[in-house]
């Protein structure tokens, strides 16, 4: 789960990593009193949504009244960021900036490890500094003891601060690595890190990516989660307790079982070349596939007005294919008139003939059933170019 900003800095603070004090309005009024409460001559008001590109999209602009907080927020709330709409402002105190960095620590799954990036050119997104100037970005990987004093030191060392900024980071990188392995994250990022003029060392801006297998460690987590911004089929899916994930296509998939899927989803992008085609989610229904379980897979997918055509790729294994075939016939059946859009299904494994006989007799008109996954796939991509 992506945190907006200021869920990372209330995270930050908590973990004692140094913030600037701020406050979250949703409407322009409680900007003027988030700006009147911090008591400071100069505030920032920064959208809150979970991408990139803020300040270019014109998300983030000074105050130094509390009238201009408010032209500021009212500007802002509403404003489209990416295809995020801005419900919240962060109303933040404006800082005395005399150096920005970058930190970061992230799990790198390639590796199977945790591993800190760090720069003394920080301010510019992470993705420009690694292209324009991969010399700058230190890369370290952490021990699996994890991140002490002396890995901090050897972090600060590679990414070239000198030895009295050095000395002044090194404890904001520890508290930093509280923060990732107290809250279970995957990501902790902070851009900019800065330097005062004082020689006060402040995160910025954060950005905190949590891991949802945990979540059952962090009862509190269920509290940072945005129902407003979620999407509504990742959410259905959700109390459903169906792996689900969105995509931009337009052939809907579901398997049983995360491999067999990943799989589905690779042929369907093939297939889809020949008729300019997509897949459109990954949907694993996990072993069982009974009617309610097809059924509530297929209305997460068929009420999706991107999906065009439907791809129901089973392996029979505990869950036989003819259980497999009963269970779509009767997910049909429950979903009524709400089944619109074709269905291409392959079934295989256990008990596959009586799968297929069962599927043949029903002779529904939206359901076509293919062999082999190749030509399952095929027809499912023509069928959503159609």
């Amino acid at each position: 789960m992506d945190l907006y900003e200021y869920q990372a800095r209330d995270l930050f603070n908590k973990h004692g990593v140094p913030v600037l004090p701020g406050k979250v309005a949703s409407t322009v009024e409680e900007a003027k009193a988030a700006f009147t409460a911090l008591e400071v001559p100069l505030a920032v008001v920064k959208a809150q949504v979970k991408t990139g590109g803020r300040g270019k999209a014109g998300g983030v602009k000074l105050a130094r009244s509390v009238e201009e907080a408010a032209a500021n927020a009212q500007a802002i709330l509403g404003m489209n960021i990416k295809g995020h709409t801005v419900y919240r402002v962060m109303v933040v105190a404006g800082a005395d900036i005399d150096r920005e960095f970058y930190f970061s620590i992230l799990l790198d799954r390639a590796n199977r490890q945790n591993l800190a990036m760090c720069s003394v050119e920080g301010g510019m997104e992470i993705e420009q500094l690694a292209k324009e100037k991969p010399e700058a970005l230190a890369k370290v990987p952490i021990p699996a003891s994890g991140m002490d004093v002396t890995v901090a030191r050897q972090i600060a060392d590679e990414a070239g601060f000198d030895p009295e900024t050095a000395a002044k980071v090194v404890p904001v990188f520890l508290k930093l690595w509280d923060v990732y392995t107290g809250e279970d994250a995957t990501l902790v990022e902070v851009n900019p890190l800065v330097a005062t003029p004082q020689g006060d060392i402040i995160a910025l801006d954060g950005k905190v990516t949590l891991d949802d297998n945990a979540r059952y460690r962090h009862s509190e987590h269920a509290e940072l989660v945005d129902q407003r911004a979620a999407d509504e089929r990742e959410l259905k899916a959700q109390e459903a307790g169906l792996n689900y994930v969105r995509l931009e296509g337009q052939v809907g998939i579901i398997g049983n079982g995360a491999g067999l899927v990943m799989s589905t989803l690779d042929v369907v992008a093939y297939a889809g070349e020949k008729y300019g085609t997509k897949p459109a989610n990954f949907l694993d229904i996990g072993g069982g596939a009974s009617a309610e379980v097809m059924a509530k897979g297929l209305d997460v997918i068929l009420t999706d007005p991107q999906v065009k055509s439907c791809f129901v790729n089973v392996f029979g294994g505990i869950t036989a294919c003819d259980e497999v075939a009963n269970g779509i016939i009767g997910a049909l059946q429950i979903l009524g008139d709400q089944a619109t859009k074709p269905l291409v299904v392959r079934l295989d494994g256990n008990k596959v003939e009586e799968g297929r006989a069962i599927l043949k007799a029903a002779n529904h008109p939206l359901v076509t059933m293919m062999e082999t996954m190749d030509e399952a796939a095929d027809k499912a991509a023509q069928l959503a170019a159609k």
